[in-house]
């Protein structure tokens, strides 16, 4: 079954349906563009690693080292004058929070070049590893690729844009030969999701997205109709607009 709501789901937002919804949606996008632009591009999910060194933590175990050395007992080791040696003092190292965010590449098939980078924004984008994200839009942004950042999410603070205008949602379509203007979608809750322009190389006319149709299909696939609406959207919807969200999942209750 569709998505009862018009446009975005903010039941979806919700910190444990999310992370599944996101996977779900980068693979059918990645779907609904390969049955397009086969085969003279591959389309790819590849995955960013964000990390953040939490201090506090207690040791845990790691990868092993490429060399190790067998611990003793403190008696002589093969070879004269050799010795295990124990340290006066055992320390905790900052261990770090390892993240992957998976997103989209579209690359030539014959050179294997870069062509779009498509970016479906979570949590960690625009929070606590926002900085490590924009450093890597900043490396699109100058490169020959063409970037498309899709934004479900009313939390978080959004990326940075001098003009973008007010909305719930957004999506922004940065073509490299129009650098630095940009296409954007602003998007509102009720408001139904667009069909998104996906910038090829010339004289390749775009692919294209529809979300609206895409939404659904997740919608229906991860079975949110069983469990999404257990509790409230997070971040909390404005008191207009609760109250409405609440008419539209009282008609399938």
């Amino acid at each position: 079954m569709p998505s009862p709501f018009p446009g975005m789901n903010p039941y979806l937002e919700r910190d444990d349906v999310w992370p599944d919804f996101h996977h779900r949606l980068i693979g059918h996008m990645a779907d609904a563009l390969a049955d397009q632009i086969d085969p003279r591009y591959l389309v790819k999910i590849e995955e960013q690693l964000y990390v953040q060194e939490a201090p506090g933590l207690p040791h845990r175990i790691g990868p092993r080292a490429d060399v190790g050395i067998k611990q003793g007992s403190g008696v002589a080791a093969s070879g004269p004058g050799l010795s295990v040696l124990e340290a006066p003092v055992r320390i905790h190292l900052p261990w770090p929070i390892i993240e992957a965010q998976a997103f989209l590449e579209i690359r030539d098939r014959s050179s294997r070049e870069l062509v779009t980078v498509l970016e479906l924004l979570s949590p960690t984008n625009k929070g606590r590893h926002r900085d490590q994200y924009l450093f890597k839009r900043d490396r699109v942004l100058v490169s020959t690729a063409h970037l498309v950042e899709f934004d479900l999410l009313r939390g978080g603070e959004p990326l940075p844009s001098p003009d973008r205008p007010a909305c719930d949602y957004s999506v922004l379509v940065s073509r490299a030969e129009s650098r630095p203007e940009a296409d954007y979608w602003p998007i509102r809750l009720r408001a139904p999701l667009p069909v998104v322009p996906i910038p090829l190389r010339n004289p390749d006319r775009d692919a294209t997205l529809d979300l609206q149709a895409l939404l659904h299909k997740v919608y229906d696939s991860g079975r949110y109709a069983q469990y999404a609406y257990e509790a409230r959207p997070t971040p909390p919807l404005r008191p207009e607009d609760a109250a409405w969200a609440s008419e539209v999942i009282g008609e399938i209750n």
